[in-house]
């Protein structure tokens, strides 16, 4: 059964990223995702052998069959992400389909394609945040997953924290959709992981920005695609949050 269960989790991650794909090209191509899937280049619709996550890539050597443009490696990346993605967050919930795995496969989606979105186009959506934070809260009432007071208090810290910044900064450090986004995890990861989670992003922040400023790659002032950060640091703090909380504190305990 576990097998069997582990093939259909691999098989739903794979056609999950690689439905990420089309709604992060769709939606800044502001198209419906409900059509067939055609070439951004030539727009000839793609049969379904030229469709399947990963396999299609190599099989088509990275190219369009009909045009013969390079296809991007975004898509074989975020698809096979998205599967090992779903084997673990499976795994972490001892193999059991629950409704819990179900919100945290969501969480996985969703966060992937603020991610690569943020990455490739510096913005945040509020027709993603807005949705997602809404029914995260309907989830955690419904199944006692979070107290009200909990999720009102990360709710205040994750959004009031960015929200101060906007407001000293006139703007300039933040942009409104990196408040939302720290309303979200908040919604994600109540309190006090949520201080977690926004400590660790400007951790990887600094990790990853440093060395392309010392590279002259970046420079001071640059806009700097900050939602990506926020991201990797809620999906890491989702699984090891109280891990990260409780090693950080016994650094101060003699």
């Amino acid at each position: 059964m576990d097998t069997i269960s582990i093939i259909l989790v691999i098989l739903l991650g794979l056609s999950c990223g690689s439905f990420i794909n089309a709604w992060i090209y769709r939606t800044e191509k502001k198209e419906s995702l409900l059509g067939r899937s055609h070439c951004p280049t030539c727009n000839i619709e793609l049969s379904w052998r030229d469709n399947i996550p990963v396999i299609s890539f190599i099989v088509l050597k990275k190219q369009c069959r009909h045009c013969k443009k390079s296809i991007s490696w975004q898509y074989p990346i975020i698809e096979l992400w998205t599967m090992f993605a779903f084997i673990y967050t499976f795994v972490t919930h001892d193999l059991q389909f629950t409704p819990e795995l179900v919100r945290d496969g969501y969480i996985v989606i969703l966060l992937t394609f603020i991610f690569v979105y943020d990455l490739k186009y510096q913005y945040i959506l509020d027709k993603i945040t807005l949705p997602a934070i809404s029914i995260l809260i309907v989830l955690n009432l419904i199944f006692s997953w979070m107290s009200p007071t909990n999720m009102l208090i990360s709710i205040a810290v994750g959004g009031g924290f960015f929200l101060l910044q906007y407001v000293v900064s006139k703007g300039r450090w933040i942009g409104g959709g990196d408040i939302r986004l720290g309303v979200l995890m908040g919604v994600i990861l109540g309190w006090p992981y949520v201080i977690v989670g926004i400590f660790l992003a400007y951790i990887i922040g600094l990790i990853t920005v440093t060395p392309l400023l010392l590279a002259r790659k970046k420079h001071m002032g640059e806009q700097i695609p900050f939602g990506t950060y926020l991201s990797v640091a809620t999906l890491i703090c989702m699984f090891h949050g109280e891990y990260l909380l409780t090693t950080y504190l016994s650094l101060w305990t003699f």
